[in-house]
């Protein structure tokens, strides 16, 4: 076969440190990128690890220094959302702007044919182009952080664990004694998961009311940024029956809560939508949906986009300018939107968050929830 060259992302973990190994091993030509992405102790010994992981299957290692891209791309927009009420997913900031964005783009200008990373997912060609499906092993599917991916991107992207279990890749690491690095907290920026501390460090909160649905005020908040739908423990409140933050209002400034019953949702709106085929949506269509990571799949039906005013706008900018991302998470005035319809009522839909479309194994697309709110 021909000696195809491939880019490995590494960040010193099992996952991406078997999948170099069995690109290795399969005979391609294969170089380790290790993005430096933070400044911490946790970053300095993954970039130690993965640098003896490189001189262990003896392929050239590059650090590629990508803080500047992070920063701006996913910790900026991680508060940006806090800020305004909203509960963003980083990871998938990270996966759209940074890994498959910045550094596919440092792969390709070092001569790499393509760009592999640990994800477990899957990629398939056929005449109509590329289709990205759900992992071998569905208990490790990662197929939700990657619903952002377009043709023009799969088409230099592999995913060598995609029909691996977890189990069988513990396996292979220790047959070959790489050493690992210790798995990473959730947020890899934010140390011990104490999000609250790491805002309140870079937002200026504003206290405000606590209301029910209609508007009786039951007590303060301490800034919206420190709440999130669902969220039912640390309000700060005595009642006699269990309340559940249903609304967060960051025009007014108000944290609104209900009953368990005032949860649940059958319509979500979702905009920043991404179809992996690259055609949108002609008509409706019945799929599965998940609204967030851990959430089970549910059946939804999907309409066509729709736009904010009668005349189309398109965003024109570049994927790595800077303009776009500031843009992120905000709806713009003309922007696509869709509406999605659930049979069965969700519970704790959640502005912010990624709604992502199935088919069978295939990943249809998604969007960022945005709760049927148009902000212009």
């Amino acid at each position: 076969m021909t000696e195809e060259r491939v880019a490995v992302a590494l960040s010193g973990g099992i996952d991406s440190s078997v999948a170099a190994l069995l690109l290795k091993e399969a005979g391609h030509e294969v170089i380790g990128l290790h993005m430096h992405l933070w400044d911490s102790s946790r970053s300095e010994y993954q970039a130690r690890q993965t640098e003896a992981l490189c001189s262990t299957l003896n392929i050239p290692f590059y650090v590629v220094d990508s803080k500047k891209e992070f920063a701006l791309n996913v910790v900026d927009y991680f508060c940006r959302e806090y800020k305004r009420g909203r509960t963003p997913n980083p990871c998938i900031a990270c996966n759209q702007q940074i890994k498959f964005g910045f550094l596919l783009a440092k792969a390709l200008s070092l001569g790499a044919d393509f760009l592999a990373t640990g994800h477990y997912a899957r990629i398939e060609h056929s005449e109509d182009g590329y289709h990205l499906l759900k992992a071998a092993d569905l208990s490790k599917d990662q197929s939700y952080f990657l619903y952002t991916l377009t043709q023009e991107k799969l088409k230099y992207l592999l995913f060598p664990l995609g029909s691996y279990t977890k189990t069988e890749v513990k396996q292979i690491a220790q047959r070959a004694g790489l050493a690992i690095a210790k798995p990473s907290q959730d947020i890899c920026f934010i140390s011990q998961k104490n999000y609250r501390a790491f805002l309140s460090q870079r937002l200026s909160n504003i206290p405000g009311e606590i209301v029910d649905a209609q508007g009786v005020i039951l007590g303060r908040h301490q800034g919206i940024a420190f709440y999130t739908i669902g969220q039912r423990h640390g309000l700060g409140l005595a009642s006699g029956k269990p309340l559940y933050v249903i609304r967060i209002d960051p025009e007014h400034n108000k944290i609104v809560l209900g009953d368990k019953r005032e949860l649940y949702r059958q319509k979500v709106t979702a905009q920043r939508l991404n179809w992996v085929a690259g055609k949108p949506l002609l008509g409706p269509i019945t799929a599965a949906a998940k609204i967030r990571y851990k959430s089970r799949e549910a059946e939804a039906i999907l309409l066509p986009p729709r736009h904010c005013d009668p005349e189309p706008f398109t965003l024109c900018h570049s994927e790595r300018s800077e303009e776009s991302y500031t843009a992120q998470g905000k709806l713009r005035e003309g922007e696509a939107i869709s509406d999605i319809w659930f049979p069965q009522p969700q519970r704790a839909v959640t502005p912010g968050q990624a709604i992502v479309f199935y088919k069978g194994d295939e990943v249809l697309g998604g969007g960022i929830i945005s709760n049927g709110e148009i902000e212009m």
